[in-house]
């Protein structure tokens, strides 16, 4: 019952997104049944649609051909979403500077336009502006002249206009301009509306569109390009990360000891052989004196992947390589992954230890084989550390940073984990740090060091966006040298 509730809250999510980035990408900027609108609306359907599919296939048993195919569409989309929803809700921020920004150029063009026409109006210099006390008399002088009967002109009195009087008697004494005046034109009534009352008006269709569009496109470029630039960074390979770690016990024959730390190479649908080529490539380019694969090496069945895993077997280092199982291991089988890394020879630490020069190497189980109903299975520290030499040096490879409270109590010098990613897609890092005591880097816990790689590969989308993939090389320091 909670599974199905959280499921459907997060379905709830998940399409509540889609919905907004349809509004913003397709509605605003598109025309009702245009052909964009349509092709928005499609795309935004089936999209989301190709993103389940590739999450969901691998759990339903869909065949390996059919994962393969909707992987990359599917788990980009999922990285585009992320990206394009924080771009946007920086675009509603924006948005109304952007309005603000257009009204105030519009109305300096109204006065630009205003000043020009009062410019052409005005009267050249020497003359006497016209006014309309000039100019009514002699029109109607002109339509006197034009309209009296013959004869009139003999009596009208001496040349120039009329005084009030005589005008007044030849029009019959109305006061009535004569027939044939022009009517003077009535003064233009003020406009009414937001611009007469001097609140701003309201932005138009055509600057709403505008804004809506350079919003999206804006929005668009940049998710696009930071999850080209992340996927570019995953296909590149990790880099290599070196960190000193002092352990109190460790003997001065030991002094410089290299531990070639890997985590998480997620192989799968997206991550192939070429990418685990890549990894062992760059291991063996450190010269390790051990290599510790800490987890989620897999994402799928022996029968899909076993190629792609096969160029473990290349690996090279003094001492050897050693594996512990992941979460994810377990979501696969983690019994035919263990089996099989042995034939590559990597050897397994199963809840077990070795005796290395200068100090013991232990394993455990990842918590998830109690969760995924291999029962007996999970992590058991008295069987890896119980019984050792305590004034040995200790050096624990356990996938999960949280089992950091059992390698304090058994008095582990170093525990080397994965899991988290560094957050692979940020802001994923705070949400790790909900989960994790530590998200990447080397903390101490009591007399406990902890060093977390962010991991060589990716689950999900084949992007990484500030958590760059890493290989880390930890070298032993004695306090003795």
């Amino acid at each position: 019952m909670t599974f199905l509730l959280v499921l459907l809250v997060i379905l709830g999510l998940f399409g509540g997104v889609h919905w907004y980035l349809w509004r913003r990408i397709v509605r605003d900027t598109t025309a009702p049944g245009g052909t964009g609108r349509r092709i928005g609306t499609a795309a935004a359907v089936l999209l989301p649609l190709t993103t389940f599919a590739a999450l969901m296939s691998g759990r339903a048993g869909a065949p390996f051909a059919v994962e393969r195919a909707l992987a990359w569409p599917g788990f980009l989309w999922l990285a585009v979403v992320l990206y394009l929803t924080l771009a946007l809700l920086v675009g509603e921020a924006v948005r109304p500077l952007l309005h603000r920004l257009l009204g105030s150029r519009d109305r300096s063009r109204e006065r630009t336009r205003e000043g020009t026409r009062e410019t052409a109006d005005r009267p050249a210099a020497g003359e006497q502006p016209v006014t309309a006390a000039e100019t009514v008399p002699e029109a109607v002088s002109e339509a006197v002249s034009v309209t009296a009967p013959a004869g009139a002109a003999e009596t009208s009195g001496p040349a120039g206009p009329a005084g009030p009087a005589e005008s007044s008697r030849r029009s019959g004494g109305s006061g009535h301009a004569p027939a044939g005046a022009p009517e003077p034109a009535p003064e233009p009534a003020p406009e009414a509306g937001p611009a007469a009352s001097g609140t701003p008006a309201p932005p138009g269709p055509g600057r709403r569109l505008f804004v809506a569009r350079t919003v999206a496109v804006a929005a668009s470029a940049a998710a696009l390009g930071t999850v080209g630039y992340g996927t570019l960074g995953v296909l590149d390979g990790p880099s290599v990360k070196r960190v000193t770690v002092p352990l109190t016990k460790l003997p001065r024959s030991a002094h410089g000891y290299r531990i070639a730390v890997v985590s998480d190479i997620h192989i799968g649908p997206v991550l192939g052989r070429a990418h685990t080529r890549r990894i062992v490539e760059t291991i063996n380019r450190t010269q390790p004196d051990l290599v510790a694969i800490v987890g989620d090496l897999v994402d799928g069945d022996v029968a899909d992947l076993g190629r792609a895993a096969e160029p473990l077997a290349g690996l090279r280092s003094r001492d050897g390589s050693f594996f512990v199982t992941g979460n994810h291991e377990y979501f696969s089988g983690a019994a035919q992954w263990v089996d099989f890394v042995r034939d590559l020879g990597v050897h397994p630490l199963e809840n077990a230890r070795v005796e290395l020069p200068g100090f013991d190497l232990a394993g455990v189980n990842d918590p998830a084989a109690e969760r995924e109903g291999a029962a007996g299975e999970g992590p058991d520290f008295g069987r890896a550390l119980g019984g050792r030499d305590p004034a040995r040096a200790s050096v624990l490879l356990a996938h999960q940073p949280v089992v950091i409270d059992e390698a304090v109590e058994y008095g582990v010098g170093l525990q080397l984990s994965g899991h988290t990613h560094g957050g692979q897609l940020w802001p994923g890092e705070y949400l790790a740090a909900l989960a994790n005591p530590t998200v990447a880097g080397l903390e101490r816990y009591g007399d406990t060091q902890l060093y977390v790689t962010r991991g060589a590969g990716a689950w999900g989308p084949p992007v990484r966006v500030g958590a760059e993939s890493d290989i880390t090389v930890v070298t032993l320091a004695s306090p003795d040298a």
